[in-house]
Formats: structure tokens, C-alpha cells, sequence
């Protein structure tokens, strides 16, 4: 079977080698939106669990030119629905649509469920069994039809229950601490905030899966190998006590009290956290100042997040053996913090276009 990883814009290189690395075969870096592999129900349970930059794990049930409705239906109806779905199964559609000429998602919708239903023998279908998402993505004219194996997003790790102002979504954050960080080298955020790349910082270091706490909607499709969880929860007993050297403080006390939330409901223990304003930052030897400095709306003010910006350098050049690197959306990062980036990554954390910084 062929399954797809969607992963957010710049982020389909990183998904792609993460499965690399989970062993799963034919992995292709798609032009836009994620990658793919082949494999089992078992490989797709496995990279649900374990893939920390992507955002959902689909089957692809089919790909095929969609210009006209009538080429959408029948080009759905020719799927082997009978092969996945029980007869009461439960199969809602979303749709998405770009650069074609089906335009509207809602119309698109209906035309994917009548074609199922014709698929399955016509009639009236009880609906009332397990779920089965089906994802209708059509873009220049090329429909891609895939059932959603993981529910939730994958981002969704269950342990951030409070956010502040403006959440890092949690596979960025996974993202951001992969592409940073050296090794295990000691790791410190001085804009915290509730604590997000904290917690994925130590899931990724303690090799712990992250999905292993959540469920997926595939387990509801079909009886999955207890072996797979299994694994992964061995492979966290193992690493539940190995010490991290990770840190971080936030000069908002409350954004600091949810932090500490969300590492306990994380499950993760070892990560120190102080209320304390950035510019009061001290930290001995050689490590990585990582953070998504508040900016824009996030402070109301262009003047508040240049001071931020400022500190933030300041407390850089103070650290000789630290290096910085910083997740901004703002164009006059560099110029408030005096200090020229030696390389950058672009990256979306939604919508808004931003930029990984090392300094």
C-alpha cells in the first residue's frame, strides 16, 4: 500500500528522512505537501507513532485527472472501496482545492460521497460503524483520494492542554530543535513561553515516540499489532530517566507555571525552568540559545519586539561559547539584534512566513 506523510511547506525533506530512518521502503520526497512510502498496515502505525515533523498519515486509495464532476466520480467509484470498508462503515469527505478547475470543496465533497456509496452497491448505507476520513486533495486538476490513518494531527501530542498567546505548533517545534541543535548539546530557550520546543526537544533526545500517548483513527480499521506500541513504550521505560541537559525561562511567570504543566502531562522530567527576564540570562561553558522570540502581534508593538530582539543579542555576545539561533517572522530580527546571520531556513509556522536564524 502507498501512504502519505503530509508535512507543513519546508518541512517534506525532514518528514522524508525521519521515515528513512523508521526503515520504511520507497520513500519519495513529494514537489509539495509531505512525502510518501510504501509498506504495511504496521509500517503506517509505526510512522504514526514515531514521525515528529509531519502532520497526518494517509492511504492513498487513488490519484487520478479530475477536470470535470463527472471525471471525480468516476474516478472515485473505480476505487476498491469494498477491499477497506465494512459495510456500516461510518466515511465523511473533506476536500481540499487548488490551481484546478473543481473549485469548490463543498460540491467536490458531494460528489466523492455519492460515488462511494455507489461503490459500495447503491442504496442506503447504515453509516453507523468506525470512521473512515476520506481526504480528497485536488491540485492543477490531479484529485489524490486517500483515507486519514491518523485522526488527530500528528502534532496533537496530547500533553499541551493550556496555550499562550501564539502556540508553536508542535511538529515545527520538533523541526526547529532537529534542525538546530548539535547532538546532545545542552539546550536552552530564553523565550520558553508554555514550553513547547522544550518538550519536543527532550522527547527527541530521550528517543521517545511521540505519539505514544495519543490514539490513532486507524487502530478503529483494523486490529493493529500490540508489538508496535509495545515497542515504542519499552523504548521510553529505557530513556525515561536518561538526564537531559535542557533548560529554559520566560520572563511571564504564568506562561512559565504552564510549562511546567505540560512537562509533567508530557511525562517528561529533568527540564529546568525559571521565571526570569532574558537579559538576566547567565549560562557557564559551550550550548545553543534556541527560541521563537515573541514579535508582531504577538507583543502589539513593532517597538516591543525590537527591544526583545535586542536583548536577545546582547545576551548572545555575552555567551562566547553559545551559539543563537532564533525562529522569527520579523524583517528586522538581524538589524535590532546587531548580529548578521550566518545561514537561514525558510519556514511557515501557519500561514506566516518566517525564518530559522543561526547566529
Amino acid at each position: 500500500m502507498k501512504w502519505i506523510v503530509r508535512a507543513a511547506f519546508g518541512l517534506e525533506g525532514l518528514a522524508a528522512r525521519e521515515m528513512k530512518r523508521l526503515g520504511l521502503k520507497n520513500v519519495e520526497t513529494m514537489s509539495v505537501g509531505g512525502a510518501c512510502f510504501e509498506g504495511s498496515m504496521a509500517d503506517a502505525m509505526r510512522a504514526n507513532l514515531w514521525i515528529r515533523t509531519g502532520d497526518r498519515v494517509l492511504l492513498q486509495m487513488g490519484r487520478f485527472r479530475a477536470e470535470t464532476f463527472d471525471m471525480l466520480f468516476e474516478g472515485v467509484k473505480a476505487l476498491p472501496w469494498k477491499e477497506i470498508f465494512p459495510h456500516d462503515a461510518a466515511f465523511p469527505v473533506r476536500a481540499h482545492c487548488a490551481r484546478s478547475r473543481l473549485m469548490s470543496p463543498s460540491d467536490c465533497q458531494k460528489i466523492v460521497k455519492k460515488a462511494v456509496a455507489q461503490a459500495m452497491g447503491g442504496g442506503w448505507l447504515p453509516e453507523d460503524g468506525s470512521e473512515y476520513q476520506i481526504d480528497v486533495s485536488i491540485h492543477s486538476d490531479v484529485a489524490t483520494v486517500a483515507l486519514d490513518a491518523s485522526g488527530e494531527a500528528l502534532s496533537r501530542r496530547g500533553y499541551r492542554t493550556w496555550n499562550g498567546e501564539a502556540p508553536l505548533r508542535e511538529s515545527l517545534a520538533a523541526a526547529l530543535a532537529m534542525l538546530a541543535r548539535r547532538g546532545n548539546e545542552p539546550l536552552y530557550d530564553p523565550c520558553c513561553g508554555t514550553g513547547t520546543i522544550l518538550c519536543e526537544a527532550a522527547m527527541i533526545e530521550r528517543d521517545r515516540a511521540p505519539g505514544l500517548f495519543r490514539e490513532f483513527a486507524m487502530e478503529k480499521w483494523t486490529r493493529i499489532d500490540p508489538a508496535i506500541r509495545q515497542e515504542a513504550m519499552d523504548r521510553y521505560e529505557a530513556g525515561r530517566e536518561r538526564p537531559v541537559d535542557i533548560a529554559g525561562s520566560d520572563i511571564d511567570g504564568e506562561a512559565i507555571e504552564l510549562a511546567k504543566r505540560h512537562l509533567h502531562q508530557a511525562r517528561i522530567g529533568g527540564v529546568r525552568l525559571e521565571a526570569r527576564d532574558l537579559r538576566d540570562v547567565r549560562r557557564e561553558g559551550e550550548g545553543l540559545f534556541l527560541c521563537n522570540p515573541p514579535y508582531g502581534e504577538r507583543l502589539g508593538d513593532a517597538k516591543s519586539a525590537a527591544a526583545v530582539e535586542r536583548a536577545l543579542g546582547e545576551m548572545a555576545r555575552a555567551h562566547e561559547g553559545w551559539r543563537l539561533c532564533a525562529f522569527s517572522g520579523d524583517p528586522s530580527f538581524e538589524r535590532n539584534a546587531r548580529m548578521k546571520a550566518q545561514k537561514r531556513r525558510r519556514l511557515y509556522n501557519g500561514r506566516l512566513e518566517c525564518e530559522l536564524m543561526w547566529f
